[in-house]
């Protein structure tokens, strides 16, 4: 079992929480961990244990705080309904400096070594790929961002490496956004582009309407090999 806590971010306007696991082992590398537009939930925790099972320190920040903190919903229509109404409030450039602040953070934490990843889902996936265009990381994972097609003019800005899962039968996110990231980052050395046979959010194991176990387990084997390769443990 990990450890877990909650640390604080300190940034221009105030503070916002971050919430730590530590393994195990005690320390390790880091990974920022970039909710979905349900906050810090049960998902997101569940994909921190697995991840601190793995040997990795991880780190999500409350990216919402400055609409409202610690905000969490569940999955059902209404919270659905009342997520997106969230979202629709959230100052994207504001939220990456956020989020960048948090990857310096988390490498500040005294029990991590050896450097610092960013994985996000859904809204966590733009913003994992923004803040890799900002902050550095050591390496990136974004799980169906739905931005990223819009803003592919980053990708210059990108000098880690990065994978990009997203589902073939997306219902948010059209065909021809996912071809135009698949075409714009494959002649690209260290991006590789990944497709599983699903539609959106399908690594949410607590929502009924997206979640694909066949597609989880395929697209979490690729993300776990490829962080053994660009965010080794010690």
């Amino acid at each position: 079992m990990s450890t877990y806590r909650t640390d604080q971010v300190a940034v221009e306007g105030g503070s916002f929480d971050l919430h730590v696991w530590v393994p195990d082992g005690g320390g390790g590398p880091g990974l920022l961990l970039l909710q979905e537009i349900f906050g810090v939930g049960a998902y997101i925790r569940a994909v921190a244990e697995r991840l601190t099972g793995l040997g990795y320190v991880v780190a999500a920040p409350d990216i919402f705080w400055r609409i409202e903190r610690n905000w969490e919903s569940d999955h059902s229509t209404a919270g659905l309904e009342a997520s997106l109404g969230i979202v629709q409030k959230f100052d994207f450039p504001q939220g990456v400096a956020d989020c960048v602040a948090s990857l310096h953070r988390t490498e500040e934490l005294p029990e991590v070594s050896g450097g610092v990843g960013t994985i996000g889902f859904c809204l966590g996936g733009t913003l994992a790929y923004l803040t890799a265009a900002v902050g550095s990381p050591a390496c990136c994972v974004s799980y169906y961002g739905s931005g990223v097609a819009g803003m592919l003019d980053q990708l210059d800005n990108i000098e880690c490496p990065v994978l990009f899962h997203f589902g073939e039968t997306d219902s948010y996110i059209p065909t021809e956004q996912m071809e135009a990231v698949r075409a714009a980052v494959e002649s690209r050395d260290g991006m590789t582009f990944n497709v599983e046979l699903a539609g959106h959010a399908f690594d949410n194991h607590e929502s009924e309407m997206f979640w694909n176990e066949a597609a989880a387990a395929s697209a979490w084997g690729k993300t776990t090999d490829f962080l053994a390769r660009h965010l080794p443990l010690g």
